[in-house]
């Protein structure tokens, strides 16, 4: 199988959006004029980007792709994958394997260090897919939902 794995267009969009309501729990996703406006603004990143991965004209996964530089680790800059979809008939195919080698590739290219992403623990499935790939599970991914931690206390060093 030939999948193609290119950055996403505008046009792109209404088929990116769609993808994201298979996996999101609620089943809501931006508008497309919100998605427009977030699209464009990606482009002002020197290193991120929305990628589709395509068979036979069609878009059948995306995902994002950051690479960013550090500081630390002697300034070799790391990768950090996200939003990684594959349509739902199409996963278990192998189009998922091509999206991450093709990220993997592009951070190998740029001399990153590592790849990391970070998957809902009740993303089972999704887990194996990773642990197949070589992903190790490294230290823990912590979350905040910042609108509900404000409302429990204030932030130390910070007046309002």
């Amino acid at each position: 199988m030939n999948v193609q794995i290119r950055a996403a267009t505008e046009a792109d969009l209404p088929s990116i959006l769609a993808l994201y309501v298979e996996v999101e729990d609620d089943s809501r996703v931006l508008s497309i004029e919100q998605a427009r406006s977030i699209l464009a603004r990606t482009k002002s990143y020197p290193d991120y980007k929305v990628y589709v991965a395509m068979l036979g004209g069609s878009i059948v996964g995306t995902f994002a792709l950051l690479i960013m530089d550090n500081l630390a680790h002697m300034g070799a800059p790391s990768g950090v994958v996200e939003d990684v979809v594959v349509h739902r008939v199409w996963r278990g195919k192998g189009v998922g394997k091509q999206m991450m080698r093709f990220a993997m590739d592009r951070c190998r290219e740029r001399g990153c260090y590592k790849l990391a992403l970070s998957s809902n623990l009740k993303r089972e499935a999704a887990h194996r897919f990773y642990d197949g790939l070589g992903f190790q599970r490294h230290g823990y991914s912590f979350v905040v939902e910042l609108n509900q931690a404000l409302d429990r206390e204030q932030p130390v060093g910070v007046a309002i």
